[in-house]
């Protein structure tokens, strides 16, 4: 194996607070790596040291055997760079604006506008690259982003969420041509929240739960190492940790149910997995039925990605980013107050 970009123990302090406390993971050359887990994870920051946007407090990261910290020049040369947020002048044209910016690339002039048509044809701006960026719609201005950062032919495209807040098409193109270019050999890492993105791209990936890695891997073997079927059961109300335990209690008598998670973020909700063999819905309704506890939903699917981070850390993935965004209103809250 090839390695594209290495990053060990990597650790990352704001202030008083420890964005990155440890994360460690390797990229093979020409694949499509993601790095998930929900806002607020240290996503960002890993990609922002690994850019050289930001300097680590601990921990080596390597670029196509580079060292990012002692020659973060010729590591930059090297990578291509997408923010999640989109920064564009909408005063240019598509085209315009793809030309100035292989000029600050330093590229030969004479490459430039076939390099430009290139990448404009590649991701279907064509008929937009005379419009001012400014009339462009949320995908659109996405998908020039990302030409811009191709434009100097990196060894290693960084996507911070790509395709956050795109319409389908438009994630669809931005798909097909990363899948386009890991073909070409270019090395790919996705940031991202969405499960599906990382399930459908990613040939390996790692997921970051409060600043650290707590699960690497390829999609399968992540999923495999869950094992079993899904099964997730919601009691309409548990009224007392007793409903609950007594619930747990219950379905773990089964033969078939392998281990039981309670969601910690829903109380009433029990994710339980099952084995693969048979579809076990209509035992655990008789069962829950019996013991005079209302179901409100019951559902069986194979093993997903956020099996994989419920079972690593209580809590599905959803639930991780409705909390971590009512911690952010909270600390708003408090500092709006302390201003009043």
């Amino acid at each position: 194996m090839t390695v594209a970009v290495a990053i060990q123990n990597l650790q990352k302090s704001y202030g008083t607070n420890l964005a990155v406390k440890d994360v460690s993971f390797e990229v093979e050359r020409g694949t499509i790596f993601g790095l998930l887990g929900p806002n607020g994870a240290g996503k960002t920051t890993t990609i922002r040291c690994l850019c050289t946007l930001a300097r680590p407090d601990a921990g080596k990261i390597e670029v196509c055997g580079i060292s990012a910290l002692d020659k973060p020049k010729a590591v930059r040369q090297r990578l291509g760079y997408v923010a999640q947020e989109v920064a564009i002048d909408k005063i240019l044209t598509g085209r315009e604006l793809l030309n100035l910016q292989a000029a600050l690339y330093h590229l030969p002039k004479k490459f430039i506008p076939q390099r430009v048509e290139q990448l404009l044809e590649a991701l279907g701006l064509v008929d937009y690259g005379d419009q001012k960026t400014g009339t462009y719609s949320g995908g659109l201005r996405k998908r020039l982003d990302l030409a811009a950062g191709l434009l100097h032919q990196p060894d290693v495209l960084v996507l911070d969420e790509p395709t956050v807040g795109l319409d389908i098409e438009s994630r669809v193109i931005v798909w097909d041509f990363l899948r386009q270019l890991r073909a070409a050999g270019t090395t790919v890492i996705i940031t991202s929240h969405y499960l599906e993105e990382i399930d459908a791209l990613a040939d390996n990936l790692a997921i970051v739960d409060q600043g650290k890695v707590i699960a690497a891997g390829t999609p399968n073997e992540l999923k495999d190492k869950v094992g079993g079927d899904r099964v997730t059961l919601r009691i309409q109300e548990f009224t007392s940790n007793e409903d609950a335990q007594k619930a747990t209690d219950i379905v773990k008598k089964l033969a078939f149910v392998e281990s039981v998670i309670v969601n910690s973020s829903q109380g009433n909700s029990l994710n339980l997995v099952v084995s693969s063999q048979g579809n076990h819905l209509s035992a655990i309704e008789q069962t829950i039925q019996g013991a005079n506890l209302p179901i409100f939903s019951l559902s069986q699917s194979r093993p997903s990605l956020d099996d994989v981070y419920l079972a690593a850390t209580g809590q599905t993935l959803m639930d991780a980013d409705l909390a971590a965004a009512a911690t952010r209103d909270l600390k708003k809250e408090k500092k709006q107050q302390m201003k009043a």
